[in-house]
């Protein structure tokens, strides 16, 4: 058993962070239907061997905009808005089918940051979610794009992701991205950049390197990912940040994949 699997199969409970560049083409405006597929024969997988699976989705408004005839490049936000409307019946439609197949149900949540910050509704949808993994269905979480404005959005999933994973104590946040992990400088600009493979502490040197590494999703980055990680060390959660764009990304990473872990000391 290689250290991600051994790692992997530690985790009871599994929060997976999937970014709108993996679930949606960004020219064609698109599902990746087959990359979704392979997913839910990864999840299926784990599922069937008692594990708990989370998910974390962007790829609402990617895929609304294209149905609603929007313009490329920066929309407003009141567009955003009306794109995740129509996305996400799509989005949660195409995640069910991919999880039917292996007869699980997806159960669609939206937050917004007033959810986690509020006690009130942060017990309440702790509750939630804990229900839905008792009764055996697969929990798909999306910030609430809808009604969310810019006082008071997560701005990324990467956050969005770790505080969920801090919200049910989760113990294990997979970051599926666009590049395998954190480096020491950004690999397409500097050819000595080594990969970090383990990270136990985020220092300023590890922030220092964050902020030269390229290879950021739709709204997040290393950065993001970076804040994630410290969420995640602290509540006790560890977190891998791993390449997405491959088949059966869960699937590989235990394979025994290039990606940056980062160890929480309270686990």
């Amino acid at each position: 058993m290689n250290l991600n699997q051994k790692r992997i199969a530690e985790a009871k409970r599994i929060v997976v962070k999937i970014g709108s560049i993996l679930l949606v083409d960004e020219k064609s405006g698109h599902l990746h239907r087959d990359w979704l597929d392979a997913l839910g024969r990864d999840i299926a997988a784990w599922r069937s061997r008692g594990q708990e699976v989370i998910l974390v989705s962007s790829g609402a408004i990617a895929l609304g905009r294209r149905y609603l005839g929007l313009k490329q490049g920066e929309l407003r936000l009141e567009e955003k808005q009306a794109a995740a409307a129509a996305g996400m019946v799509r989005l949660s439609h195409a995640y069910q089918e991919t999880l039917g197949q292996h007869h699980l149900n997806a159960a669609q949540i939206l937050l917004t940051l007033d959810d986690s910050e509020s006690r009130r509704r942060y017990l309440n949808a702790r509750s939630t979610i804990n229900t839905l993994l008792e009764v055996g269905a697969v929990p798909l979480i999306n910030e609430n794009d809808t009604v969310a404005t810019d006082e008071i959005r997560f701005g990324d999933n990467d956050r969005l992701a770790a505080r969920v994973a801090a919200m049910v104590s989760a113990d294990l946040l997979i970051l599926l991205s666009n590049i395998d992990g954190l480096y020491t400088a950004d690999p397409t600009e500097d050819k000595s950049a080594v990969l970090v493979s383990e990270i136990t502490e985020i220092t300023s040197e590890i922030e220092a390197m964050a902020s030269q590494v390229v290879g950021s999703d739709a709204s997040g980055g290393m950065p993001t990912k970076l804040a994630a990680a410290k969420q995640c060390l602290s509540s006790g959660c560890h977190m891998v940040i791993c390449e997405g764009r491959i088949t059966s990304p869960l699937t590989v990473l235990e394979q025994g994949t290039n990606c940056s872990w980062f160890m929480s000391q309270g686990n």
